[in-house]
């Protein structure tokens, strides 16, 4: 290890140690990136950092790599601030984590609040001017910019693990078992570095989200404190706002479920958050994907607005217990005009999915 005050290094021993690197924001491998103005933002002090830049700079022109949670949230943030704001994606629309359908009432809300979009098209560059970044070079246009935020996303920070002989796993990151071992004895590994199970595919599975770390770090906690406490995994449950929309998502997309070779049936619905007739009643979008022949739950997705997100909680909770559509239908939910139609709108999309099978 490295004494952080003098710089000195020194060895130290251990009976048992704990990895909890974190994660790092993905950083690309294009001409220009180590201009200065280009920030990544994953910790409050990297938020620190681009609030004082800002600040400081007072940017006009801001430029978003990537439509994820933190870029859009970031481009949200910024135009806030009253800032000319541009984001550039890759994929067919923003939120890949959502499929495209869903992911394109996100990218509508963007766009209602200014944003600039530019979907489907890759980074290439980075122009500079002196030291300073200067325009975002893409496959099919240069982009001015005073400022860019790289919202691509995060990889574990495995470096550590990798260093000490430990095989990395999906996405590079710390395969452990369910009580966060690692394949080597006495070493521990938790959170945005660990790799985890996902419980509706069964399969190896990373995500970085602060749900999951702490629920990793207390179960590691309790082992090496002696105790015993096991971490089964996770449904990839996780919500988000977005400009005017709420939007949340759990289980598989319909990309992986292709992957994985199931046969499945899916069913989008409109409905509206409170009773039609009650006021503030707001439209709520959800989507569920379910096994074809057997009926049990795959993944649900919702956009909407106030009062829309936290029922992906449901959806979650159904996926923990391995439901069927049927079983969903029979849920004994609350109502009261003030909270939700008569029929949730979760039920809702579950009784027209139904339908297919």
């Amino acid at each position: 290890m490295r004494h952080k005050e003098d710089g000195k290094s020194r060895w130290e021993g251990f009976d048992h140690l704990m990895i909890a690197t974190g994660a790092v924001p993905i950083w690309p491998n294009v001409p220009g990136a180590d201009a200065k103005g280009i920030y990544g933002v994953n910790t409050l002090q990297s938020g620190e950092n681009l609030k004082r830049f800002i600040d400081e700079k007072e940017p006009k022109r801001a430029v978003v790599i990537g439509g994820g949670y933190i870029g859009l949230e970031m481009a949200e943030a910024l135009t806030r601030r009253q800032i000319e704001v541009s984001l550039v994606e890759r994929s067919e629309e923003v939120m890949n984590t959502l499929d495209p359908d869903m992911g394109r009432l996100v990218s509508e809300a963007l766009i209602h609040v200014g944003v600039t979009l530019y979907r489907k098209e890759s980074l290439q560059a980075f122009e500079v001017k002196g030291e300073h970044v200067n325009a975002v070079v893409t496959d099919q246009r240069t982009i001015p910019a005073d400022v860019v935020i790289l919202g691509m996303g995060v990889r574990p920070h495995s470096s550590l693990a990798e260093s000490a002989g430990i095989s990395l796993g999906v996405k590079g990151a710390v395969p452990v078992n369910d009580l966060m071992q690692t394949e080597k004895e006495g070493v521990w590994a938790a959170g945005d570095c660990a790799q985890t199970f996902h419980l509706v595919s069964r399969r190896p599975f990373h995500v970085a989200l602060g749900t999951v770390a702490n629920r990793m770090g207390r179960v590691a906690g309790i082992n090496l404190g002696g105790g015993y406490a096991a971490f089964p995994g996770v449904v990839g449950t996780a919500v988000s706002k977005i400009c005017a929309v709420e939007v949340a998502r759990t289980g598989l997309q319909e990309k992986e479920i292709r992957q994985l070779g199931w046969q499945y049936v899916t069913e989008k619905i409109e409905s509206s958050t409170r009773a039609g007739y009650y006021p503030g009643s707001e439209t709520i979008t959800v989507k569920v994907l379910a096994e074809k022949g057997s009926g049990r739950l795959l993944g649900g997705q919702i956009v909407g607005k106030e009062g829309a997100a936290k029922r992906i909680d449901i959806l979650a909770t159904a996926l923990h217990a391995g439901f069927t559509l049927d079983e969903m239908i029979n849920l004994d939910l609350s109502y009261a005009p003030p909270y939700s139609p008569v029929w949730d709108p979760v039920v809702i999309a579950a009784r027209q999915a139904l339908k297919q099978l």
